[in-house]
């Protein structure tokens, strides 16, 4: 299914350059812009159809965002937090549609991978909260932009595997 929407996506942005309209992006020649999907050592990581939805990406779980268009610059200081959504939720659940509401433990950091560090993963988990369990972050953690330790705190609140995960790769604009 993913693979399908890089297709449209191709074909949607082959038709425009048929159709000798101008190009969505003046600063850059009007191309096709193509998504690879991670590795297998990366792309197993991802399981169970969770979805990250940009505007004008679409779903980027399991792939690389490219440069071409600014994608990687527009997700980087443009765009706010992307649409998340989980298909297999129960029906009717806000996140079925990617309409998730509830208590925020910790703001949305777009990201911002430093000059010439290579690729970084930026990984999004789903995990089944137990029932009647309050889930709060500690003092530190919560000032720390997500540098707690995942492990502990999934510990913590006995949350388990995660029922679903992905993740995309992205480097810093220019690079």
């Amino acid at each position: 299914m993913k693979l399908l929407g890089a297709v449209l996506l191709a074909a949607g942005l082959l038709s425009t350059a048929a159709q000798g309209e101008q190009p969505p992006w003046p600063d850059e020649p009007l191309r096709t812009c193509f998504f690879q999907m991670l590795s297998s050592v990366d792309s197993d990581f991802c399981r169970g159809d969770l979805e990250i939805i940009y505007p004008e990406l679409g779903d980027v779980g399991c792939t690389y965002i490219p440069k071409c268009h600014r994608y990687r610059q527009r997700i980087s200081r443009e765009w706010g937090s992307p649409r998340v959504r989980y298909p297999q939720a129960e029906k009717g659940a806000d996140l079925r549609t990617g309409d998730v509401k509830g208590h925020v433990l910790t703001d949305y950091v777009r990201p911002m991978p430093p000059p010439r560090s290579g690729y970084h993963r930026y990984q999004l988990r789903l995990y089944e909260q137990p029932a009647h369990e309050a889930i709060a972050l500690s003092p530190e953690e919560r000032v720390s932009l997500g540098a707690w330790a995942m492990e502990s705190f999934v510990e913590q609140f006995r949350l388990g595997s995660p029922v679903a995960s992905t993740q995309f790769l992205t480097k810093y604009y220019e690079d």
